[in-house]
């Protein structure tokens, strides 16, 4: 039988298990009419009667049950597929893929993401770490980790918080170095060109002289680990600098750099179980984090 008959099978089930035409149009949520027509065409098809119509309602004929017999009990099997199907998506288990910095990555989330493993071993985790924005609508991740103050609007957002900046030096450097009212003097590292556009950025462009920025670097993480060796001093996310106890901030934090970090799903994905218990976890986890303002 060509693919095409597979739904006049249903049919033949529907009638056979009900025993009468309005019966198993009822079961399949059609008309009277229809079954009778598929019925019709399945018997063309096979080229046999497969019920004998009575008043009392239909009975397979043995060309009926020869059919029956051969399929089993498939309607079952596939209706038992179809509930498991169906209800897959209720239980925390699949693939989850979550993009966000490495800022965030090694700063904040990678001790969430093994609670979270831990609370739910059905899951697995592939955490794409990535400066640039992956697109959430075209499913290079489900859920993204991202400081914005202007995150993308056509997003499912909750915004857990806000990272807070400061100037940091480590010890070692701040003992042989300027006094803290100069900071002109002092060395400083920088943002290459591919960081331009952050607003701590403009800061040092306004506060630093040009000359006195003696070491680039492309990424906040790489920032925080030149500042915590010694080649001078950084503006740096408190969420990167505050486990180090060799670093020392400068003044008070720059509250006009201040970040929100948002927690960002594509609004299809909003009744999935998985996707939803990892975004009010994040969202419960960042929320009263002691990091973030």
């Amino acid at each position: 039988m060509q693919d095409r008959d597979w739904d006049d099978l249903r049919y033949f089930l529907a009638v056979e298990r009900m025993g009468s035409l309005s019966a198993a149009a009822r079961r399949l949520g059609v008309n009277h009419s229809t079954v009778l027509r598929r019925l019709g065409s399945l018997e063309q098809q096979l080229g046999v009667r497969l019920f004998e119509r009575t008043p009392s309602g239909y009975f397979m004929t043995a060309a009926g049950e020869e059919l029956r017999n051969r399929l089993g009990n498939v309607d079952e099997q596939i209706e038992s597929a179809q509930r498991h199907v169906a209800g897959r998506d209720t239980e925390l288990s699949g693939v989850i893929r979550i993009t966000t910095t490495d800022t965030l990555a090694f700063g904040l989330l990678t001790p969430l993401f093994v609670e979270f493993r831990t609370l739910h071993p059905g899951i697995e985790l592939q955490v794409i770490i990535n400066n640039a924005f992956s697109s959430l609508s075209k499913r290079e991740a489900d859920i993204a980790v991202r400081p914005s103050n202007l995150p993308p609007q056509h997003l499912l957002g909750r915004r857990a918080g806000r990272l807070g900046s400061s100037v940091y030096g480590s010890a070692d450097y701040l003992s042989e170095a300027p006094g803290a009212d100069r900071l002109g003097e002092h060395a400083w590292i920088g943002f290459d060109d591919s960081l331009a556009h952050l607003s701590q950025a403009h800061w040092m462009e306004q506060q630093v002289p040009a000359d006195r920025v003696v070491y680039r670097v492309n990424s906040l993480f790489g920032m925080a680990q030149a500042v915590l060796h010694g080649a001078g001093l950084g503006v740096l996310l408190d969420v990167l600098a505050e486990p180090h106890k060799t670093l020392q901030r400068i003044g008070p934090g720059i509250s006009s750099l201040d970040t929100e970090v948002w927690i960002l799903m594509h609004p299809d994905l909003r009744t999935s179980a998985r996707f939803k218990a990892m975004n009010d976890f994040l969202y419960e986890r960042l929320a009263g984090h002691p990091r973030l303002r």
